[in-house]
């Protein structure tokens, strides 16, 4: 080992991997300077970086901000596998704003390595797509063009299912069969979707189904798109604010939503007050394990949902629509199919690469890759999960219609 890596190596392995661990061949990925040196294991995914301020970056915040920020800014690049790459740093991408513990003598000698290196000076600015505290910021405002390339012609962003499924395609018209049949949808039934979006499920409800939609939307490009769609299939779709209050007194048959790439959460006793009685709910929710939580900054709530990042056990989300008197009748996981949904949006904005970071700018571009091939590897290693829970609003005699097949509960109207 020759060059500016060499002395790298030792450095990054501390940064990224914590006190204990200096060994050049502990470093699970290869690093590349700016001159042109190369250190690591061949064959691993390759960290390049192409600036000393990215090696700044990462002393004044030693894990997943630092990485973030220095790679947002394009002064670290990833070559190779990007899941691979986040796989073998897993414990930089969980650390948030929370330093990675180093010992004084480790702080000793990274200061006089990045000394040698040239890389000591102020932290730098974070990046401009990064949230500055208290800014308003809205979640996933990319436009349809940038949107299209990442989900599919449809603009789909739930989870697919993909049993049988062997294309992205395949796995969104599995999943919206399927959340169709569970909400028992029929000719005329009145639906809620809490989380339209671009009106991929609300076109098929409409559609498939004649069912009478109101969808809530974040923008009015989301909003100027749906009616677009009720047009194009002649269907009864209204688009409506984001705000709950926007969806009106009901009673709606059913209530849909389809979580996706951000969480659902929603006032659940004015859900029970939205559906008539025997309707039914429908929630696709990721959820993080039970226990104690500490409350952070992390890279998702910096760069992609500023007050959405922090989930909720599974658990208190079941609690909380019993507490509000709907029934909660089935909860399944939906876990692997979520993940490699990402991993196939993941793998559409790579194919388009040129054209989405020409439409949202390069550095968005990356926002959304970082974000994909990590949340695939902490839904894929268990640390999140999405669940689908159907409820149902008791008819006024208690009762939940149902019938039994096959030795299961079956809400029916």
């Amino acid at each position: 080992m020759t060059g500016v890596a060499s002395r790298l190596a030792p450095l990054l392995t501390k940064i990224m991997l914590g006190e204990g661990r200096e060994a050049a061949d502990e470093l699970p990925i290869q690093v590349r300077a700016w001159d042109g040196s190369s250190t690591g294991p061949d064959g691993a995914p390759a960290f390049v970086i192409r600036n000393r301020r990215a090696l700044r970056r990462l002393l004044w915040k030693p894990g997943e901000m630092g990485l973030a920020r220095a790679y947002v800014a394009g002064e670290l690049d990833i070559e190779g596998d990007v899941f691979a790459a986040l796989d073998a740093v897993q414990q930089v991408m969980r650390s948030g704003d929370r330093p990675i513990r180093l010992s004084a003598d480790d702080k000793r000698d990274i200061v006089r390595t990045a000394v040698m290196l040239g890389a000591v000076g102020p932290e730098p600015k974070p990046p401009p797509e990064e949230f500055s505290p208290g800014r308003a910021a809205e979640p996933m405002a990319e436009s349809a063009a940038f949107l299209v390339r990442l989900f599919g012609e449809g603009l789909a962003h739930g989870t697919g299912l993909w049993d049988q499924a062997v294309d992205l395609d395949e796995a969104r018209d599995a999943a919206h069969r399927s959340v169709a049949e569970r909400l028992g949808l029929f000719p005329g039934a009145r639906l809620l979707d809490l989380s339209c979006g671009w009106g991929a499920f609300a076109r098929y409800a409409a559609a498939e189904c004649g069912a009478r939609v109101v969808g809530l939307t974040r923008t009015p490009e989301q909003a100027d798109h749906v009616r677009a769609v009720a047009a194009e299939v002649d269907g009864d779709v209204q688009a409506r604010g984001w705000d709950l209050a926007e969806a009106g007194d009901g009673p709606y048959d059913a209530i849909v939503g389809l979580a996706g790439i951000e969480s659902v959460d929603r006032a659940t006793a004015r859900l029970y007050g939205l559906l008539a009685p025997g309707g039914r709910l429908v929630l696709h929710q990721p959820a993080r394990r039970p226990g104690p939580h500490q409350i952070r900054r992390t890279f998702t709530t910096s760069y992609m949902f500023p007050e959405d990042g922090e989930l909720r056990p599974l658990g208190a989300i079941v609690g909380e629509l019993e507490d509000a008197g709907l029934e909660v009748r089935a909860v399944g996981a939906l876990r692997e199919h979520h993940a490699r949904t990402l991993r196939a949006w993941a793998a559409n904005l790579q194919r388009h690469w040129a054209e989405c970071a020409e439409l949202a700018g390069t550095g968005r571009a990356r926002v959304w890759l970082l974000y994909l091939a990590a949340s695939a590897l902490a839904f894929e290693s268990g640390r999140i999960g999405m669940n689908e829970i159907c409820a149902i609003r008791r008819d006024r005699d208690g009762r939940a219609g149902t019938t039994l097949v096959e030795g299961r509960a079956v809400i029916s109207r």
